[in-house]
């Protein structure tokens, strides 16, 4: 019988992708990349046309050669390795090291995983990119030479463990020149006023002023504010102009990658880090009960708007169905994506809307449920008719004692008809947090008005704002900086390096950070040049579409570089060491007695020692930058009756970070230790043990106490009792519903 194997790179999709193939196919994971440069070496001939030498990763030889197995027990080998570059790399550096010239099968890619798309993969193989492969190869090489060049310089200048690199070290002068706009800001003063006025039937309204009739009057000052507000007094206030006018509110695209990140943020609290590590196993694939496996999501990596005539349709049938004929447009909608991107994937959306997110709300962790929801609402809502909003303009006069007239205006907004905005509605800026919004109350030309209350307001001019994971991706995207691929990790990096801290959720420069940068931008401005940067990223888009070559872009850069690189190390020798400058404390180290100072981690600010790595004492930091006090150490608890499995010794009862746990009091010396679980009264239906409340590093589940004898376990909260349906157990989930635990029954209480 003929066999194939699939070789793809997660076990998760692995499991999924078997799930769709009959018993004729093996499917295996590579589990990323095989073959990579050297840690140890640049890796690169820069005197022979940049040529790379890849080894083998390793840790993976045993992988390696399990592979080589299978491959050569197969008939046909398909590589399926993630639709974009670096899948593409990878499914080459399989080919290279498996041998699988003249092997039959060939790549295959699909931009979800269903069964429809891949069977259709698999009818359809095609030969490996090898522009996409180039591309690749040349950020690759590039990141390589950038960072194992400046590095060096950077250890010997300012300080070890330091690193450059062509997307992080522009990501972070983003960061210090956004941190220098706001130290030279000037704020300056300006006032505003508003009226809350109502109407002849007591409905009361905020209105703000604007100056006279004739043109708009600021108020730059507390004295220009109070000249206002003397001649307002005694003032009649009248409803001047009513206008009502109707707009056409449409709905937002579907996702890519960076609106992913900027929206799983702002809404949902998520770091870019976090957002792709849900929607990556959104995509792979999740067990929908009965069903088979099924990859809820396309793939994550995309910068493309474009949308299938068939996921149309399919949006279409779900609204039609939903909402009704009137929630879907005319025509199907279509968007256009951005110049620079690449349009091989279609944008981040359901593979199958008519899952929706209830349906399998239970089956979902609470984080993959609300970026699905949030995919699935954004999906559907830009595929539905616009929203009608009605907008009430009013202009009012003031008729002061003294014969000037003033002008007030009131806007409100009512939603005619919500169209997109019954799935989707929008965020409001910080910035419009304060403004009067909503619907006026009913108002008619020439209506007195009663004056309730004058309100001058002193304001000040506010500088920028500091970057957070939201504008950060935003602001790289929109200057061409990296791909949708790299912001995540280039934002995790400069994090791990210290050269910026969260504050809040906002993103500082550390001090390491700044001069880090001053060093990057005197010496070699060209590497951190927004336009240079985003322009390497053209020409390896140029690449990737076979109009520009891996040797050509390599000699364009390199040129450049090795000249400043060159010149760079000259100057820095001369000028000696970069001292970094420290902030002192007014507190001593516990442990040395130098003076404590403050130095900046990837969590923020915190004390330690001068003395390190002789003295290691660090210490907490208050908001207001104090030392924190310290808290005190729990005492361990003799726990009676209890003795030590392995040594005898008596059992002490200790706390640690996910609570707390029996250990031997000669621990660490004897390792015996226990989790204090808490019995439930619910016998273990597999063995009639005791089931018992454990904690893993993530949340409580309940398992039997005779593990690992016996392996029963569930997330949810067993109550003893059978299922009327298939006679499994009977569980009390977190929203307080009584289910089936069994996922293929769908049995709840009432």
């Amino acid at each position: 019988m003929a066999s194939s194997l699939v070789i793809v790179e997660s076990p998760t999709k692995a499991t999924t992708i078997k799930s769709f193939l009959g018993s004729g196919y093996k499917v295996i994971a590579c589990q990323g990349h095989i073959r990579d440069l050297p840690k140890s070496t640049l890796g690169v001939d820069l005197e022979n046309d940049f040529s790379p030498r890849y080894i083998n990763i390793r840790g993976k030889g045993e992988l390696i050669a399990e592979l080589k197995k299978e491959a050569k027990n197969a008939d046909k080998v398909y590589l399926a390795s993630d639709p974009d570059r670096e899948g593409e790399a990878i499914s080459w550096h399989l080919y290279q090291v498996l041998g699988l010239d003249g092997k039959g099968g060939g790549r295959i890619s699909f931009n979800e995983i269903t069964k429809p798309a891949v069977k259709n993969a698999i009818a359809n193989p095609r030969k490996i990119d090898m522009a996409l492969v180039d591309s690749q190869q040349t950020r690759r090489i590039l990141d390589r030479i950038v960072g194992y060049k400046l590095s060096p310089l950077l250890w010997k200048n300012v300080q070890n463990g330091l690193s450059a690199g062509r997307v992080q070290s522009v990501a972070t002068r983003l960061i210090v020149d956004r941190e220098r706009e706001i130290r030279a800001f000037v704020p300056e003063e300006f006032w505003t006023l508003s009226a809350l006025l109502a109407t002849p039937q007591g409905k009361e309204f905020l209105a703000r002023f604007h100056g006279t009739f004739q043109k708009k009057t600021p108020l730059p000052t507390g004295e220009s504010c109070d000249r206002i507000l003397a001649s307002l007094k005694g003032a009649v206030f009248s409803v001047k102009k009513l206008e009502v006018t109707s707009k056409t509110k449409n709905p937002p695209p579907p996702f890519t990658t960076s609106q992913l990140q900027q929206e799983a943020f702002k809404r949902l609290g998520y770091p870019s880090k976090r957002t792709m590590r849900i929607a990556q196993s959104l995509y792979e694939g999740v067990s929908l009960g009965k069903r088979e496996e099924h990859g809820l999501i396309t793939y994550m990596r995309t910068d493309s708007l474009r949308i299938s005539a068939e996921a149309q349709a399919m949006a279409k049938d779900m609204i039609l169905a939903k909402y009704g004929e009137k929630f879907y447009p005319s025509k199907p909608r279509v968007y256009r994506s951005k110049g620079s991107s690449q349009d091989a994937h279609e944008a981040i959306r359901p593979t199958d809307p008519s899952i929706t997110p209830e349906s399998v709300k239970d089956i979902l962790s609470p984080e993959q449920f609300r970026l699905y929801k949030l995919i699935w609402d954004r999906f559907a809502a830009s595929q539905m008719a616009s929203a009608k909003i009605d907008v009430q303009n009013v202009d009012i006069e003031a008729n002061c004692p003294d014969g000037k007239k003033y002008r007030f205006k009131a806007s409100g907004e009512t939603v005619r008809f919500h169209g997109f905005l019954k799935v989707y509605g929008e965020l409001k800026d910080d910035d419009e947090k304060d403004v009067p919004a909503g619907k006026l109350p009913p108002l008619q030309e020439n209506d007195v008005l009663e004056e309730k209350e004058l309100i001058p307001k002193q304001n000040f001019t506010q500088p920028p704002r500091r970057y957070n994971e939201a504008s950060l991706v935003d602001a790289l995207e929109e200057k061409g900086i990296g791909r949708p691929s790299t912001y995540a990790p280039t934002i995790e990096t400069i994090l791990n390096r210290g050269y910026i801290a969260r504050d809040k959720k906002q993103f500082i420069p550390t001090k390491l950070g700044e001069v880090t940068n001053d060093i990057m931008e005197k010496h070699f401005a060209t590497v951190v040049d927004y336009e240079f940067t985003a322009n390497l990223e053209k020409k390896l888009d140029d690449i990737a579409e076979g109009e520009e070559s891996y040797l050509g872009v390599m000699s364009g850069f390199y040129g450049e570089f090795k000249r400043l690189l060159d010149a760079a190390e000259q100057e820095l020798e001369k000028a000696g060491k970069v001292q970094l400058p420290q902030e002192e404390l007014d507190a001593v180290c516990p442990t040395c007695g130098r003076k404590l100072i403050v130095k900046t981690g990837r969590f923020g600010k915190f004390a330690a020692c001068p003395g390190y790595p002789e003295c290691k004492t660090t210490m907490t930091l208050t908001k207001e930058g104090k030392i924190a006090p310290v808290a005190q150490k729990q005492e361990d608890v003799k726990v009676e009756g209890m003795k030590c499995e392995l040594c005898g010794g008596d059992v002490v009862l200790k706390k640690g970070r996910f609570g707390e746990y029996y250990a031997c009091e000669h621990y660490p010396t004897c390792r015996f230790t226990r989790q204090k679980v808490r019995k439930i009264g619910v016998k273990c239906p597999k063995c009639g043990g005791e089931v018992v409340e454990k904690r893993s590093r993530k949340s409580t589940f309940y398992g039997c106490d005779h593990y690992p004898e016996c392996d029963f376990s569930l997330w949810d909260e067993p109550i003893g009792k059978e299922c009327p349906r298939c006679g499994q157990m009977l569980v009390k989930k977190k929203n307080g519903t009584v289910a089936c635990s069994s996922k293929e029954c769908k049995y709840k209480e009432s």
